[in-house]
């Protein structure tokens, strides 16, 4: 039963999949980081690594379909692609629910993003503001950095504080917020925030 109920959720989800498209938040692409955090959760078979992206509330939810997502893809071949695909749109839209923000599907790896979002990423793997010099107007630099220091302090967390790890995501979406050029924080306790 949890096998035929993944296939035709999976379906549902599949019907917009396939079309290009420009993707509207970072988060909501294949490449994305609360996608990475998703299959990692599914490799190592701890959901820690996911519900980081999600804040309380949605917890059950995700925990409904991540176990048995971790026996169907013990199937292998399409099942386990089955069985990802749907925990990780059902992570990908908890997330962007906890936002306030629409959910249209997961777009697939390569999708185009904001040239900021992609020197905020360079930004956080290399703990440096060099890859927003150029990208982001001169005058929002000071903030960036401080933002940016603010989320790198809080970067290197343990897989089960998941608490920290909300602390973690708190700060570096309001980094992700105001290099995409929102001036407001967006608060990840509540998940108030779009990236």
């Amino acid at each position: 039963m949890d096998m035929l109920i993944i296939l035709a959720a999976l379906g549902l989800f599949g019907l917009v999949t396939f079309w290009p498209r420009h993707a509207d938040a970072h988060c909501d692409t294949m490449d994305g980081p609360t996608a990475v955090d998703g299959r990692k959760a599914l490799t190592s078979g701890n959901l820690n690594h996911a519900l980081k992206w999600i804040g309380p509330k949605a917890e059950a939810e995700l925990r409904e379909v991540f176990e048995p997502s971790l026996r169907v893809r013990k199937l292998g071949g399409e099942a386990t692609a089955v069985a990802d695909r749907l925990f990780l749109e059902t992570l990908v839209r908890l997330h962007r629910a906890g936002e306030g923000a629409g959910f249209d599907g997961l777009k697939p790896s390569g999708t185009a993003i904001d040239p900021a979002v992609a020197a905020a990423d360079a930004a956080i793997a290399s703990g440096r503001m060099d890859p927003l010099v150029g990208v982001a107007p001169k005058d929002r630099l000071p903030e960036l950095e401080r933002r940016l220091q603010a989320a790198l302090a809080l970067k290197d967390f343990p897989v089960d504080d998941v608490a920290a790890g909300r602390r973690y995501i708190d700060a570096y979406v309001k980094f992700f917020k105001y290099a995409e050029g929102h001036d407001h924080d967006h608060g990840h306790g509540g998940h108030a925030h779009q990236h």
